[in-house]
């Protein structure tokens, strides 16, 4: 008989609505059962909509974590409270899956990978652009060396004007940056993934308030409140790796460029090179002649993709609980999560002094 996990959900404000909640409700071997948010209204509307009968709701996040039935805990808050309550489920006996990024500085995750160590459950991070079937199919074609070894790569999260006006996502305080630490987040991380290179040396960074302070700016939802504004509106960084591997990042919400890009990566290997311009383009040399290939992704499965009709987030959720159930590692482990949080830190850090920062 398959074991029917019980998780509790702590944040059940957009991102919870969004993603996680919905792909959760879709797997049979789970229950969600407890629902907190400081606003116990949207608490309540999370548990008649997603729980199962009898789910609690609670304001505070401590109150649930003494609930010893719940198995499985989703940090789904602003930034700076990433590490206070993943920190807590872990050694409350909860496995946590955190929503990215892990948390607002490195140091808390650092924290973070080292009470999942501690303890021995499992943590992983909201990377769910790794599940796409463009990046499961270019994974599989850099495990098999098609592009060779990758030495330079672009990080691509580019938004013209779509700054996000809700919540907290202006707010440095609560988010630790805008753009960079938001999207340029899952681009990194992508990137980093298909390197397979964890092993940054030195960062080179720079941030902007340019189009931040303007009143009535056009924005896909709406204007923004420039006095609210205290995050940078774009950012772009370089990375330097052990191995001499060059990596270039750039992300804004609100940039003068027709350029757009959001969570796609950009590789170049000596064997070969990719984009994910507007699907997925394979390029290189053969017979003396070159090639570009665009892949049709809608011919056959990849890697935990199951057809076309499953979304990246139900894959993600659905290869969470598979971990679980098989002790097996998450898909993205703690230690590579902690890997872009000190990239993102380094870039910021870089940025407000001018200087490179090495990172090790």
């Amino acid at each position: 008989m398959t074991a029917v996990y019980r998780i509790g959900v702590i944040g059940c404000g957009g991102i919870a609505n969004g993603k996680h909640m919905p792909s959760l409700k879709k797997l049979k071997q789970v229950q969600m059962v407890a629902f907190c948010d400081i606003e116990e209204e949207r608490a309540h509307k999370a548990a008649a909509e997603y729980g199962t009968e009898g789910s609690q709701v609670y304001t505070d996040y401590r109150e649930l974590l003494q609930d010893g039935t719940i198995d499985i805990v989703h940090v789904c808050t602003p930034n700076d409270s990433h590490a206070e309550i993943a920190i807590a489920a872990l050694e409350a006996g909860k496995h946590v899956m955190c929503e990215k990024p892990m948390a607002k500085t490195a140091a808390d995750a650092k924290a973070m990978m080292e009470a999942a160590r501690r303890t021995g459950k499992k943590l992983t991070i909201g990377y769910n652009n790794r599940f796409r079937p463009d990046s499961q199919h270019l994974k599989k074609l850099c495990e098999e060396g098609e592009l060779g070894h990758i030495y330079y790569a672009k990080a691509h999260a580019i938004r013209r004007r779509a700054v996000p006006t809700w919540g907290v996502f202006l707010d440095e305080d609560k988010q630790g940056g805008g753009p960079l630490i938001d999207i340029g987040t899952h681009a990194l991380d992508l990137t980093l993934w298909m390197m397979n290179n964890y092993k940054p040396k030195v960062v080179l960074g720079t941030s902007y308030h340019k189009l931040s302070q303007r009143e009535g700016a056009a924005n896909a939802w709406g204007p923004w409140d420039p006095a609210k504004f205290t995050v940078e509106d774009s950012a772009f960084g370089m990375v330097v790796m052990e191995d001499g591997a060059t990596i270039t990042l750039e992300s804004s919400w609100a940039l003068n460029s027709l350029d757009v890009d959001e969570a796609k990566c950009t590789l170049c290997g000596t064997e070969g090179g990719a984009d994910m311009k507007g699907g997925l383009r394979i390029n290189g040399e053969k017979h003396s002649r070159l090639y570009t290939t665009e892949v049709d992704l809608h011919a056959g499965g990849v890697a935990f993709y199951d057809g076309a009709t499953e979304d990246a987030p139900d894959v993600e959720m659905r290869m969470w609980i598979k971990a679980i159930e098989e002790d097996a590692e998450p898909v993205v482990t703690p230690e590579q999560a902690y890997v872009v949080s000190q990239i993102l830190e380094a870039i910021y850090e870089s940025a407000r002094t001018g200087q490179a920062v090495y990172v090790g």
